[in-house]
């Protein structure tokens, strides 16, 4: 009796692993065993870094309002305490885009901060 390699399932898991593996460097797109390390290493460094993307994102909104708030002669810290005892509810993200695309509309969001502050 012929022995049993369940060849359709290994050769389909290894096109597999080397299509993942397309575009790496020498052996690490050709040979098997360093393809499949190269791809396990790169998917965990690909959960990592779209984890460190959205902390690095709220860092550049958090340096951008900064910028502007010295702007208006207010620290970011007593701009977001105002704006949390005014009950503006907007994110980072928005408030950094109206200070760069409506530098008027982020002069009243300022004001009413400031009030509060």
């Amino acid at each position: 009796m012929s022995r049993v390699t369940n060849a359709p399932a290994s050769r389909k898991r290894r096109k597999r692993i080397l299509k993942q593996a397309r575009g790496f460097y020498g052996g690490r797109s050709k040979l098997f065993r360093t393809a499949t390390e190269s791809v396990d290493r790169a998917m965990v460094m690909a959960t990592e870094h779209r984890r460190l993307r959205k902390r690095d994102y709220r860092a550049l909104w958090i340096q951008r309002l900064s910028a502007a708030c010295a702007l208006h002669d207010i620290s970011y810290s007593r701009f977001i305490s105002g704006l949390n005892k005014a009950g503006v509810s907007l994110n980072r993200k928005m408030l950094s885009e109206i200070a760069i695309h409506d530098p008027e509309g982020f002069a009243s969001i300022v004001e009413m901060a400031k009030k509060q502050a």
